[in-house]
């Protein structure tokens, strides 16, 4: 990898905010340990799709899956793709468990820590998608460091990412929007699937809303969509 700095995640390796929120009630915490270790993925070794599942098939990647609805409903409609999630919120990996209970999901495969910690066992050149959907947008100038969206991040993003393969960002903050465009238009790995303003302004079909998009739209914000195609 190139072009990392040492104001960026992969360099400070730190995860920030809270791990967890209100308490877990009797079911929430049977979930977390019974089906979590069940469908975790393994903390050594290359992260492959015949290492998850047992056989080859495309692998999508989420990055801050929230309480886990976009990744539920991906795996839902492509049921013979594998999608890995990673999530370092305690009562966001519950949500994702009981989608992937309710929903009977057996093509997700979960991680309760920093994302980069698995993104770095993926082989190059694996992934068919990376998500990353309403990161915190740490506001604050001082706070740029701590977002995902640094060189050294997408330096990683770039090279998991086979030929084609596709980046999905989104976001509402208008902070997080204007430096993660900074850091898109300098990267030479991406095209920018983007024709007019509809493109990034309307959410595009097969991209299901998350509930942090739905509360953006009910305070009255605008939310982004950006998709990048790896060349």
């Amino acid at each position: 990898m190139t072009g990392k700095k040492r104001s960026d995640p992969t360099q400070i390796r730190r995860l920030y905010g809270r791990r967890q929120g209100h308490a877990l009630r009797g079911a929430q915490i049977e979930l977390v340990e019974k089906l979590l270790p069940q469908i975790s993925v393994p903390e050594e070794g290359s992260v492959t799709s015949a290492s998850l599942f047992g056989d080859d098939r495309p692998l999508h990647f989420e990055i801050g899956f929230g309480a886990g609805e976009h990744m539920a409903m991906r795996a839902d409609m492509l049921p013979d793709h594998g999608f890995i999630g990673c999530e370092p919120y305690l009562n966001g990996m519950v949500g994702a468990l009981q989608h992937i209970r309710d929903g009977v999901l057996p093509n997700i495969r979960l991680h309760m820590g920093n994302a980069l910690d698995v993104l770095e066992r993926i082989p190059d050149g694996s992934l068919s998608f990376v998500y990353l959907l309403h990161p915190d947008p740490w506001p604050k100038a001082r706070h740029a460091k701590r977002r995902f969206m640094n060189d050294g991040p997408v330096d990683l993003i770039a090279a998991k990412l086979k030929p084609g393969g596709e980046f999905r960002f989104g976001t509402d903050h208008p902070v997080y929007l204007e430096w993660a465009m900074m850091i898109m238009s300098r990267r030479r790995e991406f095209d920018w699937l983007c024709s007019s303003p509809k493109d990034w302004m309307i959410r595009p079909g097969g991209w299901p809303e998350t509930r942090y998009e739905a509360k953006a739209r009910q305070k009255g914000h605008e939310v982004w969509y950006f998709r990048y195609r790896r060349r």
